[in-house]
């Protein structure tokens, strides 16, 4: 059985976490387009920005990755970090008293699965 689309789907329900989040922010302070005057909702709009950025590519590459080994452990490593520096991310930058920590290791994590899968799919190729 694949494993991305599970972990696409779980990906997935964070971003509608993060859309939920950046609508009622907007609804509370009345703000229709853009973060206005207001930090919490800036921070919110560039985590769910953030989050859009980075994630449909690395699934993309993580699912060719999956059709091209059979390194299930692999595949698991590299979308487990996906989602959890997603995670850690999302929540670190959503703060306006921002925990750093938390930011810089998502992205770390997500460019773990990013690269990773990148210079898997490389190596694959150049050396079927």
């Amino acid at each position: 059985m694949p494993i991305t689309p599970l972990y696409a789907a779980l990906i997935a329900l964070l971003f509608v976490v993060l859309s939920v989040r950046t609508l009622r922010l907007r609804g509370r302070y009345g703000v229709a387009v853009g973060p206005g005057k207001v930090p919490e909702l800036h921070r919110a709009i560039r985590a769910h920005a953030n989050f859009a950025e980075y994630v449909p590519l690395t699934l993309l590459l993580l699912y060719f990755l999956e059709t091209q080994t059979m390194n299930r452990l692999l595949i698991h490593l590299f979308c487990s970090a996906l989602l959890v520096g997603r995670v850690c991310h999302a929540y670190g930058i959503s703060q306006v008293n921002e925990n750093l920590n938390l930011r810089v290791t998502g992205m770390a994590l997500t460019f773990i699965a990013l690269i990773g899968s990148s210079l898997h799919l490389i190596t694959l190729y150049v050396f079927p």
